[in-house]
């Protein structure tokens, strides 16, 4: 295991001051970085390979590059909308060292030449929004934020914007609807948001994760962060374990170890007596894995190779305590209450799906229902404006196909409690 590189001294004192930040080395890499060519600069963050950590996992330094150079006005969000279930990672790096934050976010506007610049925070997050608020100011009295930073001609006006609680904003076009002052709602793409994103004018969008992640790379330089992880996952990766294990919390881990080493070795395993039924590898939205899959290497691609995804870096475990009735429900709860409602298969698919999942549970579904609703699934992933749809329609479709003897064996249970109580406990 590499030595750690976002939570180096994070349970430091003061680390969320600017005054301790910068004795631990912090601004030192903005340093670095304005003696670089927007060019080099650039070309560093895509060397390194590092990939976004909000769930998409595409290139950080290419998507740069597809900022377009010239004197119009660009900008760079931040997206600290911090809502996939089982995701609390970037809470803490806000919580506790919210100044290498800023630095990256600094570093990224530079490279791209983007003047104005934000921070969108979830709109629950009132203590860590409060903690930023601090932060920012600090920054901008020591001159790391204004004005022609440490003089090196370039100028950013960087600013929080706190969100309302929609889970919908964390996808990035409805994050730009609702930085606008407009419902959140995702936009048709293309156009995408380098091109023509916040206020039309090309926009660089990272969360909290990845931005953070840029000081450490212009500080080490590419070719040796590249060096840390495996082939096409470069790098350490805060990863988010919760549900039935010991030791839940985050964890900043190489990618490319063993999932059962996160699991067990990290979070300590579920309980005393309790076996793994099923896991979430990349928060909720990610198709589930089972006990089988727990040695896979923990990167982009072996777990897509599986048929999930390492998304935002959310394990949840689900021990055998646990009905997947149960767990489908919650899931088609949670997607149908955020859709938006903006296009139809997502709108009536988690509106359907929560319907098929209850009538499971109360008693009047037939076998017949799971083959609809696995249908109902499949038409609804890759046929949605954004990917909310596709975020309740994966993991519920897997959990159908890895679990399908319990859905009967729940369905038919249900049955019988059903008929039980409409017979005053006699059965036919």
């Amino acid at each position: 295991m590499t030595d750690l590189l976002l939570f180096k001294g994070i349970d430091e004192p003061g680390l969320n001051t600017i005054d301790v930040y910068k004795r631990t080395g912090g601004y030192e890499s903005l340093k670095k970085a304005f003696a670089m060519p927007h060019a080099e600069l650039i070309e560093q963050l895509t060397d390194s390979g590092l990939r976004g950590r909000g769930g998409a996992g595409f290139s950080m330094g290419k998507k740069a590059s597809f900022i377009p150079q010239g004197d119009m006005q660009k900008y760079v969000v931040c997206n600290a909308d911090e809502s996939e279930p089982g995701t609390f990672k970037d809470r803490e790096l806000i919580q506790k060292n919210p100044h290498q934050l800023i630095e990256g976010v600094i570093i990224a506007s530079y490279a791209v030449g983007a003047t104005i610049s934000f921070i969108y925070i979830r709109g629950e997050y009132d203590q860590q929004a409060d903690i930023l608020d601090v932060a920012l100011a600090e920054a901008r009295e020591k001159g790391y934020l204004g004005e022609d930073i440490l003089g090196s001609g370039f100028s950013l006006d960087l600013q929080l914007y706190r969100g309302a609680g929609a889970y919908i904003c964390g996808e990035e076009t409805g994050l730009l609807d609702s930085l606008e002052g407009k419902r959140g709602n995702p936009r048709l793409k293309p156009p995408f948001p380098a091109v023509e994103g916040l206020y039309g004018g090309p926009t660089l969008i990272n969360n909290v994760e990845t931005l953070s992640t840029v000081p450490h790379i212009i500080e080490m330089g590419a070719r040796e962060y590249a060096a840390i992880g495996v082939q096409d996952s470069t790098g350490t990766k805060l990863v988010s374990v919760s549900g039935n294990v010991k030791r839940p919390g985050n964890y900043e881990i190489e990618l490319g170890i063993s999932s059962r080493e996160i699991i067990f070795d990290l979070a300590g395993g579920p309980p005393d007596g309790r076996e793994v039924k099923c896991w979430f590898p990349g928060g909720s939205s990610s198709p589930v894995l089972t006990a089988d899959d727990l040695d896979i290497s923990y990167d982009f691609d072996s777990l897509a190779d599986a048929g999930s995804m390492l998304g935002s870096g959310a394990i949840i475990v689900v021990d055998d305590s646990n009905s997947v009735v149960d767990v489908a429900w919650k899931l088609a709860h949670f997607y149908s209450h955020e859709s938006c409602g903006k296009c139809t298969p997502c709108r009536e698919g988690t509106k359907w799906t929560l319907t098929m999942v209850g009538r499971i549970k109360d008693g009047t579904a037939t076998p017949m229902d799971l083959d609809i609703m696995a249908s109902v699934q499949d038409q609804i992933i890759g046929h949605c404006l954004c990917v909310l749809g596709d975020a309740m329609a994966m993991p519920v479709g897997s959990l159908i196909a890895k679990f399908r003897d319990e859905f009967e064996a729940e369905i038919e249970a249900a049955r019988e409690r059903r008929e039980r109580a409409l017979t005053g406990g006699v059965l036919a």
